[in-house]
């Protein structure tokens, strides 16, 4: 009898498994279907972006914007939505202008854009020789005696060997960051950085810098396009050129405003599962891709569930994140609340990658969990979504990993988003339906997963 039982037994466990995976398989296509056919997303960035438009926190627009969300996440079948206060810092743009003038020749315009956070000129003209430096290295080697009075370009490129941007974001981002607090501090008048964007245009991008708390001079910081920065660069080697900056730009203090959250109880516990985006966005473009796909994608996992009927175990939370582009107070903020709380979360994933074709999702938590997500693929594969090896996640849901919360995001394909990020390219027309789409269904697929399992 024992010989037989042991026989029958992984016959048992394998029809057990088989018929397991075989259930997920068909709940993975309902879900898809449900969003592939009726799925809101997309008409509701379309509202978003195009009866709101952009969204930088502290503006009337973001305020605009968190009463649509709330609407929304109660149109998606939510039980319960609330405001959470957030205090964020104002920064605003103001009018701006740069000029160039070559040898003893005309001044010509040069677009640009004024870096996030940055301190403007106060409406006056600064008006200095440019310098030109590569990068960081040859900008250490200068003595602050050619720094001082000038203005400093550097012209620091996308790596374009990266397959993933998001490499080359990472690597040239120092520049936006801190180019102007290493400049200041030797004497230079201002900054200008070569945008991060893997296009090859004259468009220029913004995003957040920032300054040292020991600077005790904040000097404007600007980018201009790539085609631009290469000329300027290619001019500079043979020529004298003075810019002259005006910008108005500059921080504003704080204030009151808030994230939006909505949620389904859980049927089993109060444990949460949190699906997010940033709400907030910069102040040019339409916050399209970054990040109005990853709140639409979000509000329509709560809706697919609502709509299917799928009884979640665990309460399925959407947070659409305030200040995400300037200062990440409202992650902060969110995870600093449910450590007061002492509210239990299990998982949190943030789409922020864009609206673009999902490829995968990126996992940081302990070895065993990633493990057991991995060994999901197969059920994703039909979806195209093949790259669970990638470790980060969501800038909003990071401040949840101090708390050892496990953590994902959602892998768009990359190619095409740093070519639009934080520029006024960004806007509603670059959003493919069905890509759009596709990403909610892989999250919803995933929180499925998450739900069931753990």
């Amino acid at each position: 009898m024992k010989q037989i039982l042991l026989k029958i037994l992984p016959l048992f466990l394998g029809g057990f498994l088989f018929s397991q995976a075989t259930q997920d398989s068909i709940q993975f296509k309902n879900i898809s279907d449900e969003i592939l056919v009726h799925g809101t997303a997309y008409e509701n960035l379309r509202d978003l972006t195009q009866n709101i438009g952009h969204r930088l926190s502290g503006s009337a627009s973001y305020e605009r914007s968190t009463d649509w969300a709330v609407q929304k996440l109660k149109e998606a079948g939510a039980d319960k939505v609330w405001k959470e206060e957030v205090m964020v810092p104002v920064w605003e743009r103001g009018k701006e202008s740069l000029y160039i003038k070559v040898g003893k020749g005309n001044w010509k315009t040069l677009r640009m854009l004024s870096l996030g956070n940055s301190e403007g000129t106060k409406g006056k003209d600064v008006e200095a020789e440019i310098i030109f430096v590569k990068n960081k290295e040859e900008f250490d080697r200068l003595p602050a005696s050619a720094v001082a009075g000038k203005i400093v370009f550097f012209n620091y490129a996308f790596n374009q060997n990266f397959i993933n941007t998001g490499q080359a974001y990472g690597d040239a981002g120092i520049y936006r960051r801190f180019a102007a607090s290493w400049a200041g501090k030797k004497g230079a008048k201002a900054v200008i950085i070569r945008s991060l964007s893997s296009a090859v245009d004259d468009v220029p991008h913004t995003g957040m810098m920032r300054y040292d708390q020991d600077d005790k001079v904040k000097i404007p910081a600007v980018a201009i396009g790539p085609k631009s920065a290469d000329e300027l660069e290619k001019a500079l080697k043979t020529q004298k050129i003075v810019a002259k900056l005006n910008s108005n730009c500059g921080m504003k203090g704080e204030k009151l405003t808030h994230s939006v959250i909505g949620e389904i109880t859980g049927h089993k516990d109060s444990k949460v599962i949190v699906v997010s985006g940033h709400l907030d966005s910069w102040d040019v473009g339409e916050g399209a891709h970054d990040d109005g796909a990853g709140i639409v994608q979000s509000i329509e996992v709560l809706r697919t569930f609502k709509k299917l009927g799928l009884k979640n175990n665990h309460t399925l939370r959407v947070v659409c994140f305030a200040n995400e582009e300037n200062g990440v107070r409202g992650g902060n903020t969110y995870a600093d609340n449910i450590q007061k709380k002492n509210e239990k979360h299990i998982f949190a994933i943030e789409s922020e990658g864009g609206g673009f074709t999902p490829r995968g999702i990126a996992l940081v938590m302990d070895a065993d969990k990633r493990a057991q997500v991995q060994s999901w693929r197969h059920l994703f594969l039909p979806y195209s979504l093949h790259n669970f090896e990638l470790q980060y996640a969501g800038t909003d849901i990071e401040p949840m990993r101090k708390l050892g919360v496990p953590l994902a995001e959602l892998v768009p394909d990359s190619q095409r988003y740093f070519e639009i990020h934080h520029s006024e390219e960004d806007t509603f027309d670059k959003v493919n339906h069905r890509e759009l789409l596709l990403g909610a269904v892989a999250m919803s697929q995933l929180i499925y997963m998450i739900d069931k399992n753990w």
